[in-house]
């Protein structure tokens, strides 16, 4: 098992001395070699430790016991109050919106990018995020940058209302380029059984509510970072769909956290919400149909989304057609919410101010699962 976030465990597959070249660091064979010197750096790894466990701190919930520096975190579900739990599990990572962070220095909202990705795949199940371990993997430990990355973990952490418990910091030699570091994140949360979502009676004429995203979030940067590398733009530029702000900055924005809002107005209209879905990659041309039967089809009003300028800039600069656009990019929708035309409006108004009706589910017939039109629900 994975040890707690307060301890750093290190590969146990480092480089054997007869593997690795001598360095300016190498001692004289009478002399013992020792584990700095062939890259890992313990009072590192403890150094982070002493920083790790007040921002876990703040994060603790009801179910949580101890606190870091087990082998294992333990959590109780039983102080949580359910009935009848079924765990729900989820894990993810960042992808190569870490590069940017890296590059840029901008490591203060990745953290919960990392949450987000996980807790907002629980929360479509109807279920509550419980807690969160994150892994954290670099050649070269530094104390700096591990820190506030994990800083921004538990602020995600807080947001989602989940106990960061542990996890698991890598130091390995070799396996990164300079600066380089990777994250996985790892949640469960729980639902009555009762309430698992996506529920089957979703039927034609369901109205899907659309949350703002609050950017491009964490998918689709292997593309972003391929148009901005053409374009000539450096990070430090101002953004071309924002001048007031510097492109690498805009660009990181956090991925949004849906959970409180989403499991609030669930609570709040009982039975009122059939399905939701988070839209990560594959836009949502490919997530849209995880939640549907193979009998409906979900109709979006593209003249019914807000799309941010980010991605208005982004269809120009990689002269990308409109489906292609909503298969790579959430396009300023983050999460969708199926309900009955009967309840849309005062689910709509549970949800908030932001939130809007962005489509309809049809008969598919022959169609396809997910298909794109305009005006449709002005008309």
């Amino acid at each position: 098992m994975a040890n707690s976030s307060s301890q750093v465990s290190f590969n146990a597959d480092a480089p054997r001395p007869a593997a690795v070249s001598k360095t300016e660091e190498s001692m004289p064979e009478d002399k013992p070699l020792t584990y700095r010197q062939a890259g890992v750096d313990i009072d590192a790894g403890n150094a982070l430790v002493d920083a790790i466990g007040p921002l876990a701190d703040k994060t603790k919930r009801a179910g949580v016991l101890g606190g870091l520096g087990g082998f294992g975190g333990l959590f109780d579900i039983a102080a949580c109050g359910y009935q009848d739990p079924v765990l729900v599990a989820a894990t993810d990572g960042v992808g190569t919106k870490l590069k940017l962070a890296i590059d840029t220095g901008l490591h203060g909202g990745i953290g919960i990018d990392l949450v987000a990705m996980c807790v907002n795949d629980l929360v479509v199940q109807g279920a509550e995020p419980l807690f969160f371990l994150d892994y954290f993997a670099t050649g070269k430990l530094e104390v700096g940058v591990a820190a506030e990355v994990v800083a921004s973990i538990a602020e995600g952490c807080q947001q989602a209302g989940c106990a960061l418990i542990g996890g698991e910091t890598a130091e390995m030699p070799g396996m990164y380029g300079d600066g380089d570091y990777d994250l996985a994140g790892f949640a469960v949360g729980a639902v009555e059984r009762n309430a698992i979502l996506p529920r089957a009676d979703l039927v034609a004429g369901d109205i899907l509510v659309g949350l703002p995203s609050s950017g491009v979030h964490a998918n689709g940067f292997s593309l972003v970072r391929r148009v901005v590398a053409e374009s000539g733009l450096s990070w430090e530029d101002p953004a071309p769909f924002d001048p007031s702000a510097q492109l690498g900055k805009s660009l990181l924005a956090p991925t949004r956290i849906y959970v409180r809002q989403v499991l609030d107005t669930i609570r709040e209209n009982p039975g009122a919400v059939k399905a939701l879905c988070h839209i990560t990659g594959g836009g949502l041309i490919d997530n849209l149909p995880r939640i549907l039967p193979k009998t409906l089809s979900a109709t979006i009003d593209i003249d019914a989304i807000d799309m941010p300028a980010v991605f208005s800039w982004l269809q120009t600069e990689a002269r990308l057609d409109t489906h292609e656009m909503f298969r790579t990019f959430n396009c300023g929708v983050g999460m969708v919410v199926a309900v009955s035309a009967d309840d849309a409006e005062r689910v709509s108004a549970s949800l908030g101010a932001d939130a809007r009706a962005i489509g309809t589910l049809t008969e598919r017939g022959e169609g396809t699962a997910v298909v794109l039109d305009s005006g449709i629900l002005s008309a």
